[in-house]
């Protein structure tokens, strides 16, 4: 093997783990939501956790999510465990499904210490690009074993209007 095959091989080599990290990035960038904490998050205090990453004031969560789009309407999954339907406030602004919600932590009734707590909790909220415009009226949403279904529509005209969205 010469020379200039070992460096086209690395090259090569290079150029794809780039690119698979580019994805990555790129993917978690949309999914990965801050959580913040609030008065009734009632989070442990730093001295009950013994886990040095833990941060009480904030936290980070994937968010995982789809959206599918077929000729009628888009629809958007997102992964959200945890919570009840009534946890969560669903708008659309413009061209933008904005879901807002609030994680409550929920003590353990024993005596004893976290060792680990990785769960975010708090208030968030995540904004989803919608490819077209939705007619808001008509959107239903869904939230059954931790998934939050949003079901938009197409609309007809060009603009859609801000609307808030109930869960059933």
């Amino acid at each position: 093997m010469k020379i200039d095959d070992i460096k086209q091989s690395v090259n090569t080599l290079w150029a794809s783990a780039t690119e698979g990290w580019r994805r990555l990035r790129q993917s978690a960038a949309d999914s990965l939501t801050p959580f913040k904490a609030t008065d009734g998050a009632s989070l442990p205090a730093r001295s009950e956790v013994d886990d040095d990453c833990y941060l009480p004031s904030l936290g980070w969560s994937m968010l995982g999510g789809n959206v599918f789009e077929d000729d009628q309407r888009v629809v958007v999954r997102l992964e959200v465990p945890g919570m009840e339907k009534e946890n969560f406030n669903i708008e659309v602004i413009d061209d933008l499904l904005v879901v807002r919600g609030q994680k409550r932590f929920e003590r353990e009734s024993s005596e004893g210490r976290y060792r680990l707590l990785q769960c975010a909790y708090g208030s968030f909220r995540r904004e989803i690009s919608l490819p077209v415009p939705v007619q808001t009226g008509k959107t239903e949403a869904t939230y059954r074993n931790g998934v939050l279904r949003i079901e938009l529509p197409k609309a007809k005209t060009e603009k859609a209007r801000s609307k808030m969205i109930r869960i059933d």
